[in-house]
């Protein structure tokens, strides 16, 4: 799984680089990147597949886990602008379970080490709307469209098992920007939508250091919450995230 995550991790990396440097060759402004590490806490993570008739497993609390993130941004014109992000997220959990636990139809056995391997990748494409800056503030709020990428997988000494699950969720978008002095700004965003069936946010609050006329330092905390509830599965899971990231304005 760590193979795995390294390999998300560069990919995303490489595809940040070749849009920077592609938008950069059309000799356009407008442009950013933001690279995005640091360590995740596994906080809540409870689910039952399927949600009907499995077994609902709570997870305890997680060690840190490695956390990366890149995002291209594009101001396309005076007021709009695109945001791209690739949000690789994996964690390994080991749990004794007490009864026996059904996952995905298969049985595992009490007193026996299970260990969860959880995924949950996204890749979103945000489109928003800034708002003329009004003092020390600028604003900006859109919507996003996220791809899901998730996988559970428990296995033991006797038994495995793995739900897989992808799709598309709308979210709603806003961030707000505060210019603190000239070389500290506030940052905070989130992408967020709740709804009967389920909810998603994921929000962010950055302090920004400004190092040279192009270059970012930031330094913050994330938080990543959500879930499903219907026949096929139930999960919910929260994270918190201490992160460091350098951005790149063109």
């Amino acid at each position: 799984m760590r193979i795995l995550f390294a390999r998300r991790a560069i990919v995303v990396l490489a595809c940040a680089t070749f849009l920077a440097f592609g938008r950069l060759a059309g000799a356009e402004s407008g442009l950013s990147i933001q690279v995005e590490g640091g360590a995740a806490w596994q906080m809540r993570n409870d689910f039952a597949v399927p949600g009907d008739t499995g077994t609902l497993v709570r997870l305890p609390q997680g060690d840190a886990s490695p956390a990366f993130r890149a995002s291209v941004s594009w101001d396309t014109g005076r007021r709009f602008s695109l945001r791209f992000v690739a949000a690789p997220l994996s964690t390994a959990t080991d749990f004794v379970p007490t009864s026996a636990v059904l996952f995905e139809d298969v049985t595992f056995q009490p007193g026996e080490s299970v260990t969860t391997d959880y995924r949950f990748d996204t890749y979103r494409v945000t489109g928003s709307w800034r708002f003329v800056p009004a003092s020390a503030w600028q604003l900006r709020v859109g919507a996003t469209l996220l791809l899901r990428d998730a996988a559970i997988e428990l296995s033991s000494a006797s038994a495995r098992a793995e739900k897989s699950n992808t799709g598309v969720v709308p979210l709603l978008y806003g961030a707000a920007r505060w210019q603190a002095t000239p070389r500290f700004a506030l940052e905070a965003e989130a992408d967020a939508a709740a709804a009967s069936q389920g909810r998603a946010i994921d929000a962010s609050l950055k302090g920004a250091w400004t190092v040279s006329p192009h270059t970012e330092l930031q330094l913050g905390l994330r938080v990543l919450d959500g879930g499903a509830d219907n026949d096929e599965v139930i999960s919910f899971a929260t994270f918190h995230y201490a992160v460091a990231g350098v951005a790149f304005r063109f």
